[in-house]
């Protein structure tokens, strides 16, 4: 085992803590999975799955086919996700034997009812504690029960903007998962739903935040979706009217906006098609029967791409759907670091750092070139205000023990300053 325990323990209960980890460890409870697929599933950037999935350490591993999947710590982390921790019992202390002497027993008792006396005074102070923290929970998840999202919010997604004709489908709920993203400061919701007929079977997974639906992905396991009418054979005329549907369905102002710059497109030029109207980018990714519409806020060159809308398409059915326009908010626009510089920066803190592997401490990391650097604005602390943010990878000049050549290092690009470096085997 490449860690010590007490070093699986402790990434164990900081997964417990983190609640993007705590939901890879939960998805990969249900079966292993391919590092797209987990993309999609937790609704991160590639570059920060790669992250946490580095991250969980010992609690993952992979299959021979290069699916994740948990290992038998992971597995014990999942179970503890389950309980419920309880009180450790107090321990009950038993009285000294008597002196002989009539002035030793009187002090002796004296003593003891002193001692008994404190100590019941701290178990009343602790059982307290303990009944405030009961009731801080109770309250924090009658507030995320009030969040829920009812079945007729999923029936109405399904039959109005993906025009599914669901009385054909039988449809059971497989997984429902509620908790509240203190990363994000949102209660999130989670559903997953297995939808079947004679000649087709699907499964429709959905995640809303705030109440609002923030991801929606349909996968066809067998035949063909049935729907209530054919989508249009152009892509730009099923993405208008899939655009216009989600926008009846949801009513937020922004869609009209991303509907009138979809409307200015006449035909695709080639894979990708960019254009831009004022603070909204919309660029058309299209190949063979597959097509992506994706829409973004820009300002000052830089592209927030996390506050955006993102529709997939296969043959005309709208077939995923990723909104956070809604959520995000906009930091600052200040690009006071420059590409090169934040490559400097993150090659002069690479060859600064000392980082334990497998126990070792390593140091003296060369790193060589630039394997990207990318202008990634991320939100910084537990907010949804997306600050500018260079995602750094270099080359190290050889491997290093654990098979680690490579290092990934965030810069602000607003301060300079480092934001976060991981370690990676590529």
């Amino acid at each position: 085992m490449g860690n010590s325990e007490e070093e699986i323990y402790s990434i164990m209960f900081k997964s417990l803590k983190h609640p993007v980890r705590r939901q890879i460890l939960r998805i990969l409870n249900d079966k292993p999975l391919s590092f797209m697929e987990m993309v999609e599933l937790v609704g991160v950037s590639s570059s920060h799955l790669t992250y946490h999935l580095e991250s969980l350490g010992e609690l993952i591993t992979k299959t021979p086919d290069g699916h994740y999947q948990l290992s038998s710590f992971g597995k014990a982390t999942v179970s503890a996700m389950k309980g419920v921790q309880e009180a450790p019992e107090l321990a009950t202390r038993r009285p000294k034997k008597l002196a002989r002497k009539w002035k030793a027993a009187f002090a002796a008792l004296m003593i003891l009812v002193l001692l008994l006396s404190g100590f019941g005074i701290i178990q009343y102070l602790e059982l307290a504690r303990l009944a405030e923290e009961q009731s801080s929970l109770e309250a924090e998840n009658q507030h995320l029960l009030s969040w829920g999202i009812g079945t007729s919010k999923v029936a109405d997604f399904l039959s109005n903007v993906t025009q599914l004709e669901a009385k054909q489908y039988k449809i059971t709920l497989q997984s429902n998962t509620l908790e509240y993203r203190e990363d994000f400061d949102v209660a999130e919701e989670v559903l997953k739903y297995r939808l079947t007929a004679s000649s087709s079977s699907l499964e429709a997974s959905f995640r809303f935040r705030e109440n609002h639906l923030s991801r929606y992905q349909l996968t066809t396991q067998a035949g063909t979706p049935i729907l209530t009418e054919n989508p249009s054979g152009s892509i730009l005329e099923a993405a208008q009217a899939a655009l216009n549907r989600y926008k009846t369905y949801s009513g937020d102002a922004y869609l009209a906006e991303m509907s009138t710059l979809l409307a200015s497109v006449k035909q695709t030029g080639g894979n990708i098609t960019t254009v831009v109207s004022g603070n909204m980018k919309l660029q058309i990714t299209h190949q063979g029967s597959a097509a992506e519409f994706l829409w973004m806020y820009t300002e000052g060159g830089i592209d927030f791409s996390a506050k955006s809308l993102r529709m997939t398409f296969d043959k005309g059915v709208l077939t995923a759907l990723t909104d956070g326009y809604f959520l995000f908010t906009i930091g600052n626009t200040d690009l006071n670091i420059n590409q090169n510089q934040a490559l400097t920066t993150a090659k002069n803190y690479v060859a600064a750092m000392t980082w334990t592997i497998n126990g070792t401490q390593t140091s003296d990391f060369k790193a060589q070139e630039a394997v990207s650097v990318q202008l990634l604005p991320h939100p910084r602390g537990n907010s949804v205000a997306l600050v500018p943010y260079w995602y750094v990878v270099v080359q190290l000049d050889k491997s290093y023990p654990g098979g680690i050549n490579q290092a990934a290092v965030g810069v602000w690009a607003d301060t300079g300053e480092v934001a976060d470096v991981q370690l990676l085997s590529r």
